[in-house]
């Protein structure tokens, strides 16, 4: 298979699927937080050589193929005629492809019309990743993420009524200790109104861990942001779980990155979330160690 370098980056629960690179980078790519494509600079790859990378899969995996991601970030940001003889494509070369799935960046999302969502939709583009990361405007200046609350909040409804699987993760953590990037329960209150709106049917909720040569990352090391402490993000997390009235929602907080792992469904499992978390304040959780990214 073709990748531009040995950094490949997917949703952890794409670990089943074929990678196929449609884009190079991330069309935002700065956001303060993220270190995952700080090196490189972002293009579409031509449709033509896309095509040809789904030919040489079926040489490597045979028909039976059953998941596909569109790598790197922001897939959704193609032409939506090119992004149509992609999905074609793999549906045609592959007769068991259940799913194909991508990242999808709010701008990239709202430049798509409805009937071009739809269109995608019906074309086989089963799932959308969409960081949101918080529900706070000013949160999402203090990140970079290029975009303001409202137009997270329209890009989030569109993929929904599309009818485009949508999973959203947030950051528990990204205001820090002393409220640097926000007051941290306007964040998880804000992000918890949007999600209730936005009416996702996946929800992952991580934890904030600084990433080396990230402006972030930089900060920590300077001692101008201050990571929360495990207590702090579990308060966090029981918040978000109290406010969230999405259901069904399927929720997770089981990342790497976080302290008490948590899987399951809202409404049905939040009081058993909530005692996990009251369990573990009280000291009688022992919490997992966390992701280290070498800060």
């Amino acid at each position: 298979m073709r990748y531009d370098s040995d950094l490949l980056y997917r949703p952890p629960g794409e670990w089943k699927s074929y990678l196929l690179q449609c884009t190079i980078g991330c069309s935002n790519n700065q956001c303060t937080f993220c270190g995952m494509y700080k090196e490189k600079k972002f293009r579409i790859r031509p449709t033509a050589e896309i095509l040809e990378d789904i030919d040489m899969a079926r040489d490597y995996y045979g028909p039976g193929l059953q998941r596909v991601f569109l790598m790197d970030g922001d897939a959704i940001i193609i032409k939506t005629e090119e992004l149509l003889k992609i999905l074609h494509k793999l549906y045609d070369t592959f007769p068991r492809l259940e799913k194909v799935t991508l990242y999808a960046g709010p701008r990239s999302t709202l430049s798509k019309t409805p009937k071009e969502l739809r269109a995608l939709r019906e074309a086989g583009l089963s799932r959308a990743y969409l960081g949101v990361e918080s529900g706070s405007e000013q949160v999402l200046r203090f990140i970079h993420k290029g975009c303001s609350a409202e137009q997270m909040l329209q890009a989030g409804k569109n993929l929904v009524e599309a009818g485009i699987d949508l999973w959203v993760t947030v950051i528990l953590g990204i205001t820090g200790a002393n409220n640097e990037g926000g007051d941290w329960k306007e964040h998880i209150l804000s992000t918890a109104k949007m999600i209730n709106e936005m009416k996702p049917r996946h929800l992952s909720a991580m934890t904030f861990a600084p990433a080396k040569g990230t402006p972030l990352g930089d900060d920590v090391l300077a001692g101008r942001f201050t990571v929360c402490s495990p207590d702090h993000i579990l308060e966090e997390c029981r918040m978000l779980i109290e406010h969230l009235d999405v259901d069904p929602l399927h929720f997770t907080s089981n990342h790497a990155s976080n302290y008490l792992p948590l899987k399951g469904g809202l409404p049905e499992d939040r009081e058993k979330f909530l005692s996990l978390i009251d369990q573990a304040l009280a000291g009688k959780i022992r919490l997992r160690k966390t992701l280290n990214r070498g800060i």
